[in-house]
């Protein structure tokens, strides 16, 4: 049985109410538990495509800008020559590069929206993983089993996103700030 059609649903369901209708809820929990890390994996690869989508657009938009200066300065240098026609030719290509510009502008613009919506996505299902890990090793503690599964789940690290600080960056920096907050 497949528990989840989509990402939205990982970070939505409920857990425990999953299992309590589940005839063999270690099972089912293993069941959802690889469910997850499939769309995790999913996830992380939408978050690697995002970045690299919005780093191209954003390289795009520095290529313009740099055609932008050039045709200013070939203007310029065409009223300095006095070729007034030539002037006015570059700065209409300029003009036609800073349209292109804008365009790119509201692209880039969306594709950061995309990345940051895809990363919040990400780390929200990296949540929901760790809690159903915590739960299948409740549930296997509960049963009076001690078997690999178990250690393999305890240890298994969380996967951290390369885009932006680990989770447990994110947690260092959070205490040291607690600590300096009650001087510590």
């Amino acid at each position: 049985m497949s528990y989840f059609s989509r990402l939205t649903d990982i970070v939505t369901c409920n857990l425990t109410h999953l299992l309590e209708n589940a005839d063999d809820p270690i099972q089912e929990i293993e069941q959802i538990i690889a469910e997850m890390k499939e769309g995790l994996a999913g996830a992380n690869r939408s978050v690697k495509t995002a970045t690299s989508n919005e780093r191209a657009i954003q390289q795009e938009l520095e290529e313009h800008q740099q055609q932008i200066f050039q045709w200013k300065e070939a203007a310029k240098n065409a009223l300095a020559l006095g070729d007034e026609a030539e002037a006015r030719n570059s700065l209409v290509r300029k003009q036609e590069i800073e349209d292109l510009k804008a365009g790119l502008e509201q692209q880039h613009r969306a594709a950061v929206a995309t990345r940051e919506h895809l990363t919040t996505t990400l780390h929200a299902l990296e949540a929901r993983l760790a809690e159903a890990r915590r739960k299948q090793v409740e549930l296997t503690q509960q049963a009076g089993i001690s078997n690999a599964p178990v250690e393999e789940v305890a240890e298994t690290p969380e996967p951290e996103s390369t885009v932006t600080p680990s989770r447990s960056e994110q947690i260092d920096s959070e205490l040291a700030e607690l600590k300096r907050e009650l001087g510590q």
